[in-house]
């Protein structure tokens, strides 16, 4: 099986790291992991953050370029479908559609979002672009159950909506580590939600008892000073660790008593799945999109706010062997439901919605 495969918001060999680029990368894995071979078939980024005609008139005229090249391309190395992963009217898929028309492929899509309040305003034409490739979709993969809400609403004809867990680059979990060290947070440090993510810590911090507990902080970015300001009233009881590859945080994990993470405007967050695979407890807000990721458990409703995550984090603090269990169903959680494994199949049964087969 050939398969084109493109992700118009960020390239999974884009050099900046970020979820986007992770879930990209991790999408090729998974199409590879099922035995299916996978061109990057551009890496055109057709994002415009401001609603600005004159770059939406640009990378218009970029993709019809591209279009023309990749028809080409497809038909030499036969393409037996076309996946996008990520269409919304701030970077909408304008390759893949016209490619896949060409080509005579089924077109698939993975993770796209129908905002039609944004037909009108700076973002028109970029909006509806999204529109039509979501309704030229044979299939759309959605990570959340949020996500299905308005794909079912705006169902295109036969379209076939398919539920795609979140999941991990990797095919099995580790040993569990024994969650005993400080709390961990990780998180970019930056303004909006990330940043309101950090106020409900601090809040919440401020609630515990006054020693007993440490927190580290992974992560990085351009609202560090806000955040530290916010941390500071803990001194060294909260620790910054910057921003840590992949190995370096992997031993952050295994060294750390629970995540603690209120996930504010979460798509879902690789970090939940991250810790759980590595045997750790987490206390986060029940949020649409978190609670898609997280195992089974007691999360507390956003609006009880931090009295409510300040006694979830006590009773985990005072219990290690509570902390042991939680850690344990998560890690079996993440394994059976968001690996490699259960999302090549996954994405297999989709393609053979379309009549793709290996």
């Amino acid at each position: 099986m050939h398969l084109g495969f493109y992700a118009p918001l960020k390239a999974p060999d884009h050099p900046n790291p970020s979820g986007d680029r992770a879930m990209a990368r991790a999408l090729i894995a998974a199409l590879e992991y099922g035995g299916a071979t996978v061109t990057l078939a551009s890496t055109l980024r057709s994002r415009d953050g401001t609603g600005d005609a004159t770059l939406q008139r640009d990378l218009l005229a970029q993709a019809q370029a591209e279009i023309t090249r990749l028809c080409g391309l497809g038909r030499a190395e036969g393409w037996q479908a076309w996946i996008t992963y990520h269409n919304y009217y701030k970077a909408p898929d304008l390759i893949g559609p016209s490619v896949a028309r060409a080509l005579g492929i089924p077109y698939l899509l993975i993770e796209a979002s129908r905002a039609r309040k944004r037909l009108t305003g700076p973002w028109a034409r970029f909006a509806q672009a999204a529109e039509t490739a979501s309704d030229a979709a044979d299939v759309i993969f959605y990570f959340t159950h949020r996500d299905a809400e308005t794909l079912e609403r705006d169902r295109a004809g036969t379209q076939q909506l398919i539920h795609l867990p979140p999941f991990l680059m990797r095919d099995s979990v580790d040993a569990a580590a024994t969650p005993d060290g400080p709390m961990l947070a990780v998180g970019m440090l930056r303004a909006g939600d990330k940043l309101a993510s950090y106020q409900i810590i601090a809040d919440t911090l401020a609630q515990l008892p006054d020693t007993g507990w440490s927190l580290r902080i992974a992560g990085d970015g351009t609202a560090r000073a806000k955040v530290e300001a916010l941390m500071a009233p803990f001194g060294p009881a909260v620790q910054f660790l910057g921003q840590l590859d992949a190995t370096a945080l992997t031993d952050v994990y295994r060294t750390s008593s629970l995540l603690f993470w209120p996930g504010v405007n979460e798509a879902f967050g690789l970090a939940y799945l991250e810790a759980q695979a590595a045997g750790l407890p987490v206390v986060a807000q029940d949020r649409p999109g978190v609670r898609d990721v997280l195992a089974p458990g007691d999360y507390p409703d956003p609006d009880k706010g931090a009295p409510a995550l300040a006694a979830r984090l006590q009773q985990l603090l005072s219990d290690p062997a509570l902390r042991h269990r939680m850690g344990s169903a998560a890690q079996a959680h993440v394994a059976a439901h968001h690996l490699l494994p259960a999302a090549s199949a996954t994405l297999f049964s989709g393609l053979a919605k379309c009549g793709v087969y290996p």
